[in-house]
């Protein structure tokens, strides 16, 4: 249902088109066409960067446009310059290229506008790693911005994040959790290109490479006569070591609803981070419950908050209860975990609660500030 007063939002992040080592694709597709679908004009800029232009795996959406500039600043300030008439200006955490000159330039672009009542976002997808190389520099430059963005909003992270960021000068910050479009995320049938006992989906990266090592490749190891799948970059050295692994690299998400309806059950592993904070529910978790996956999901803080354990999502502590799961789960008990799984997120959290949630927040900020003297629109003496 389309808001009584459209904005029009300038978005920069790291990609929309291409989920190419960037596990926050789904997260911007789902929440801005979410915003699109509720009357709102979004322009997303994203770098020609990673490779991720060859491995697009969407074409420019209706919904959006896209704007694609080269990985420079003078590239970067011309895809800036158009945006002088917007409402919000988002800068999103993880662009992977001139983040720091970026955040700076952001906020100096809605002080230039904010006579106009342009307002500013960070927009943090990996909040639990930025506020730790934050505490770990007190000369990290974003520290001195955080107070000068109208919001943080974050991909996960709860009331820790929440406290931690305030401490650090916020003067709004707000959560606005993964969810599941049902458009895109849904059960599929089986594909015979992944059907296995158990299916993980997930780049290698640094702080999440000994949890996969424990939670997954540990049940690889105590199952040989069971079947498993790896999809995602940088595992590939670890595949020839198991004669029952069977290692599928980028998964493109066009394939993610038949990955994730074919295993038995697949597992979600949250980085250390993640998991170490709480309340962060990867994109992953909901798009194998909206496709009807019974899901096995590492444990922490704030589970309870999106499904509930034994029921509708199977939550171990460390592998050998992984393991422990899987020898007990039958393909009926499966079954009936995955669709409760699926209707607890199409009740709950679907992007389009997401973007009602931030829709709010917009509102009603703007309208705080338009009955503010122009003198005082920086929001400073509200808060």
């Amino acid at each position: 249902m389309p808001t009584a007063r459209p904005l029009n939002i300038a978005f920069f992040g790291s990609s929309l088109v291409s989920s190419y080592w960037n596990g926050a694709a789904t997260y911007y597709r789902g929440i801005i066409k979410a915003m699109a679908d509720r009357g709102h004009k979004i322009t997303f800029y994203e770098p020609d960067a990673f490779d991720r232009q060859a491995h697009r795996d969407m074409e420019d959406p209706s919904w959006a446009r896209v704007v694609v500039y080269q990985a420079d600043e003078d590239s970067a300030r011309r895809a800036l310059d158009p945006a002088d008439d917007v409402d919000i200006i988002v800068k999103a955490s993880g662009v992977g290229v001139l983040d720091e000159w970026l955040e700076a330039a952001v906020v100096q672009h809605q002080r230039k506008h904010a006579h106009k009542g342009m307002l500013s976002i960070f927009w943090d997808v990996d909040a639990p790693a930025t506020l730790e190389r934050i505490h770990n520099d007190e000369n990290d430059p974003f520290r001195a911005l955080i107070p000068q963005f109208d919001f943080i909003l974050t991909y996960g992270g709860g009331y820790p994040v929440v406290e931690a960021y305030t401490a650090l000068g916020a003067r709004c910050c707000q959560p606005i959790y993964n969810a599941v479009d049902p458009e895109i995320h849904h059960p599929v049938e089986p594909d015979p290109r992944f059907v296995a006992t158990l299916g993980f989906l997930g780049n290698r990266l640094p702080d999440r490479e000994a949890r996969v090592h424990d939670f997954f490749f540990k049940a690889v190891e105590a199952m040989p006569d069971s079947r498993f799948i790896l999809g995602g970059s940088g595992w590939q050295e670890y595949a020839p070591q198991f004669d029952n692994l069977e290692y599928k690299g980028h998964v493109y998400t066009r394939d993610h609803n038949a990955f994730n309806c074919s295993p038995l059950a697949v597992l979600n592993i949250n980085r250390e981070s993640m998991a170490r904070t709480g309340f962060s529910p990867a994109t992953r978790v909901f798009e194998a419950a909206g496709a009807g996956a019974c899901l096995i999901m590492d444990h922490w803080e704030g589970v309870e908050q999106f499904l509930t354990p034994g029921r509708e999502v199977l939550v171990a502590h460390n592998g050998n209860e992984v393991v422990d799961h899987l020898r007990k789960l039958t393909p009926e008990r499966a079954k009936t975990i995955g669709e409760a799984a699926r209707q607890r997120v199409l009740s709950e959290h679907t992007y389009r609660h997401r973007a009602e949630e931030v829709e709010i927040l917009l509102q009603a900020r703007r309208r705080r500030t338009q009955r503010q003297p122009k003198e005082a629109v920086s929001l400073e003496a509200e808060e």
